[in-house]
């Protein structure tokens, strides 16, 4: 017999799959697409230039469901049209599924006026974004010790500057940031060292990208039990963070 718990990402889907059936969108003839983005299209022009998405690791998925749109990052861009029926029927078995997912409820949520920031910010704004996360955990939490899950260079560098360096950890999986120093801080494997940051941390920051490349639910799991502070950061956990009652913050995220 097959035990296995439904992860944090098939909940949401099938919670959207619900409130789809109540408001009659399921056998509607409507199509949802998601585009790979560019960076200019997708964050604009920032001053700084070491955002993931500039350097070439990620792009941004855009789904658009009617007049709304909903932006998820990825590893594994790819177009897709369907009916909103078809796309909830993906198999959530690979980055480039979870992430058409992901992006699609973040449409259709903005769509219903049930969730808000689904788009990324642009050019000035994830500067402005970061300095409000740390000033948000300080305001919450105080002087704390802040792990960071998924190098954002624009937080990690107001975390430190807040909190300062030996109050910071970093983890990361992309293999040109492991074993680097960043603002003081070096940047940890995320495929092994996660649970010792989360450990040592008080409050953990941890991205939403972890909903496509799956390894959003060990980490989530792992804060529940040892009774962490904790907040998702961005846009693309906005979908499944409302449909599972969990903290997200996005201080800059514009409306689809």
């Amino acid at each position: 017999m097959n035990d296995r718990h439904p992860s944090i990402l098939e909940q949401a889907r099938s919670r959207l799959g619900e409130i789809a059936e109540k408001e009659r969108l399921l056998d509607s003839s409507v199509s949802v697409l998601a585009k790979p983005l560019t960076p200019e299209e997708a964050i604009g022009t920032p001053g700084r230039r070491d955002f993931p998405i500039i350097i070439g690791k990620e792009r941004m998925l855009e789904a658009r469901f009617f007049d709304a749109k909903g932006h998820a990052f990825t590893d594994s861009a790819a177009d897709y049209v369907g009916k909103l029926e078809k796309v909830l029927d993906l198999e959530l078995t690979s980055n480039r599924n979870r992430a058409i997912i992901v992006a699609t409820l973040n449409a259709v949520l903005q769509h219903l006026g049930m969730v808000r920031a689904t788009v990324h910010c642009k050019d000035d704004e994830p500067e402005q974004c970061a300095a409000e996360i740390a000033s948000r955990i300080l305001e919450k939490f105080g002087e704390v010790n802040v792990g960071l899950i998924g190098l954002n260079p624009a937080i990690a560098e107001k975390l430190v500057e807040v909190f300062g360096s030996d109050r910071v950890r970093i983890t990361d999986l992309y293999c040109d940031n492991i074993g680097k120093e960043r603002f003081g801080v070096p940047v940890w494997d995320g495929r092994n060292r996660t649970d010792e940051l989360i450990d040592w941390s008080e409050v953990v920051l941890f991205t939403g990208t972890t909903l496509q490349n799956d390894t959003f639910d060990d980490i989530w799991h792992t804060l529940q039990d040892l009774e962490k502070g904790y907040f998702v950061y961005g846009v693309t956990a906005a979908g499944v963070c409302y449909l599972n009652g969990i903290d997200r913050i996005c201080p800059c995220g514009r409306d689809g």
